[in-house]
């Protein structure tokens, strides 16, 4: 089967992808089963069977009275929901109604295999293969974010360990360790969350590889702006983004807050090993454990750009304004200084507009005029 031609592949409906599309909407681009050709099409394909993007995945005591960050997607805000509503419920929903809202027809469940050039032509299309077909596209915006590569570090042992070990990627609530002792390893917001959440139900016991650095104040502009402007850098030079919170420090929460007044907010340094029954601390004393819960982040879901080859020798793809540096066909967004809801908001807007820039005149003026 030939390549299906079109202007725009987007691969990933979560936050990032969506805005995208919405922008690629404004910007005068159809669905590509709008007409035949590529003139002006678009795609979005979605590894998922369902909108929503990681939302569908969040764990069930995630409310919406403590979602983390902005979520609200442009042009549409979230309706009124009530604060107690299980966030994989309510956000799952508005995203659904938006891409029936803009007409954003996204294709799923497609999962994209690889992503490569068509040609050694610089000016030339990418391929787009899935498993329902390929695509042939002038430009890939990848906006399939980290959620299917949750981090795992290597530690001794782990394969010794009797007891559960899971990561946050597959948590659902802390009923599932009443009564137990339960580790929980990340220095991030979801390790507080959580610790704060399995500690009415269990002991805990809480370890980070580094000590945690908590800033004085509620993440304020200046800390947030600072934070971006060194993951752009990092990403600028192809290094891996590394995470907002390594530079600005943990700020202070409602859970962060409710943990500490029940004394559980109590940071211990990372085991050297782990054993059958629980872990072994640099100082050689044990800590018995039934379950360890790894909150240690997720990397870029980008194995299927592997054909590119822009991994650089320090691991990373070097990015700049969301556009691949060694690939201006391509476009990470939802990556790096991008990762959060905002973030991935204002990428999508702005890969848009440099696609329209790079086409034609006339509508590089239109692009122009719409960003007043």
């Amino acid at each position: 089967m030939d390549p299906q031609p079109v202007d725009v592949v987007v691969i990933g409906a979560g936050q990032a992808g969506l805005s995208a599309a919405y922008h690629l909407r404004r910007r005068g681009y159809s669905p590509v089963d709008d007409a035949p050709g590529d003139e002006g099409r678009f795609v979005v394909l979605d590894a998922d069977d369902g909108a929503g993007g990681a939302w569908r995945h969040r764990w069930d005591s995630l409310r919406m009275a403590t979602v983390n960050g902005i979520h609200e997607l442009p042009g549409y805000a979230v309706p009124a929901a009530d604060p107690a509503a299980a966030a994989r419920d309510v956000l799952p929903a508005y995203f659904a109604a938006y891409e029936e809202r803009f007409d954003l027809r996204v294709r799923r469940p497609v999962r994209v295999r690889a992503v490569r050039r068509a040609d050694a032509d610089p000016q030339g299309r990418l391929l787009v293969e899935t498993g329902t077909g390929v695509w042939s596209a002038r430009y890939v915006i990848n906006a399939t974010g980290t959620w299917r590569r949750p981090f795992w570090p290597h530690v001794p042992g782990a394969e010794r360990f009797r007891g559960r070990q899971l990561h946050v990627h597959d948590y659902v609530s802390a009923a599932e360790f009443a009564g137990l002792r339960v580790l929980i390893v990340g220095a991030g917001i979801s390790a507080v969350q959580l610790l704060d959440e399995i500690s009415h139900v269990a002991e805990t016991f809480w370890v980070t590889r580094r000590e945690v650095r908590w800033d004085a104040a509620e993440f304020d502009t200046a800390a947030r702006i600072a934070a971006i402007a060194g993951v752009e850098e990092r990403v600028r030079r192809g290094e891996p983004p590394g995470s907002v919170i390594s530079i600005t420090g943990q700020h202070r929460t409602a859970w962060s807050e409710s943990a500490r007044v029940r004394g559980v907010l109590v940071r211990h340094p990372m085991f050297a090993s782990i054993e059958e029954d629980g872990v072994r601390m640099p100082d050689g004393s044990f800590e018995r454990a039934d379950a360890i819960l790894w909150a240690t982040g997720f990397r870029a879901d980008i194995g299927h750009l592997t054909p590119l080859q822009l991994r650089t020798s320090a691991g990373g793809v070097r990015v700049a304004n969301g556009r691949a540096l060694d690939e201006p066909r391509l476009f990470l967004i939802g990556y790096g200084p991008s990762q959060s809801t905002v973030g991935a908001n204002r990428a999508g807007r702005d890969a848009v507009r440099a696609i329209v820039a790079s086409t034609t005149p006339e509508k590089s003026t239109e692009a122009a005029a719409g960003a007043h």
